[in-house]
């Protein structure tokens, strides 16, 4: 079993930052790959930025590229987003999720994971 468990949200002024952290417990290779999601009631959720646990590889949306940044802890317990340069458009509720996966690194934002966190609110006001 694989529980997940999302700190760091808050409320900034555009242009500022937030860091985001992903607790993990559970076997490596149950959750060998995590991606961080964002959902805003009445859209879709989107996939923001995600990792490969063992190798490292990572992937980001368009969206965010440039300003966030997907990391890991090197025990492997906690994955962390450094959210740079906030706009009012990256409100949202974000999501830590974990799976097992294979393939290449541009599918972790479309995978269908099977672990889930609570979620944590960023709230970004210009």
């Amino acid at each position: 079993q694989v529980d997940l468990v999302e700190s760091g949200g808050g409320s900034v002024q555009a242009g500022e930052s937030l860091r985001l952290s992903c607790a993990a417990s559970g076997p490596i290779w149950m959750r060998n790959c995590m991606t961080w999601f964002r959902q805003v009631p009445g859209k879709e959720r989107e996939g923001v930025a995600g990792i490969y646990i063992a190798g490292g590889a990572t992937y980001y949306a368009d969206s965010v590229k440039g300003r966030f940044t997907i990391s890991q802890d090197n025990a492997k317990t906690a994955v962390y987003l450094q959210m740079n340069d906030l706009r009012p458009e990256d409100t949202g509720m974000y999501y830590c999720a974990a799976d097992q996966c294979k393939g290449w690194v541009e599918d972790l934002l479309t995978h269908e994971y099977k672990s889930w966190g609570q979620g944590t609110q960023v709230t970004v006001s210009s």
